[in-house]
């Protein structure tokens, strides 16, 4: 089974990040759409800006963990 998990993302954890943030971004905007303040709560607005940075510092971490030339 976990084979076939890894092989799926093509034993890539970049690969895997990237799908993850669009199947998430696909539940966010169905939600979004059903009832917008659903997910209002959750992140409160002065945390957001942060959530993206840590977003792409995790992203870059990821990329250049699997590439040896950088």
């Amino acid at each position: 089974m976990w084979q076939r998990i890894k092989r799926f993302f093509k034993d890539s954890e970049t690969i895997f990040w990237a799908r993850l943030q669009t199947a998430l971004g696909f539940v966010v905007v169905a939600l979004t759409y059903v009832d917008p303040s659903v997910l209002q709560p959750i992140i409160p607005a002065q945390y957001f800006p942060w959530l993206l940075v840590a977003n792409g510092i995790l992203t870059e971490y990821l990329r250049r963990r699997r590439e040896d030339s950088l």
